[in-house]
């Protein structure tokens, strides 16, 4: 059975807010909700293979601390993009 655009965009939104740090919650869940829609496959494959890395990395790697590997690059920049744009 082939999952829908929608049943995907749900669940790739549920395991952004669900990530078991708070702060990752907040950044990958935000972005889920406005950001994720507006993606293509490709970059939804990027999104989802992002989501398989531990929380305490992505969180360095968003933040610009530590140094990402080369093929997460394009989905990190995304959602590094979208933090810059929000006012906290």
């Amino acid at each position: 059975m082939t999952e829908t655009r929608e049943t995907r965009l749900r669940r790739l939104k549920m395991r952004s807010w669900r990530r078991g740090m708070k702060e990752m919650d907040l950044i990958l869940g935000g972005y889920a909700d406005t950001e994720m829609p507006k993606l293509d496959d490709a970059a939804l494959d990027a999104h989802e293979t992002l989501m398989e890395e531990n929380d305490q990395d992505l969180y360095l790697w968003v933040c610009g601390v530590g140094e990402a590997p080369e093929p997460l690059k394009p989905a990190l920049e995304r959602v590094s993009a979208y933090l810059q744009q929000k006012q906290f």
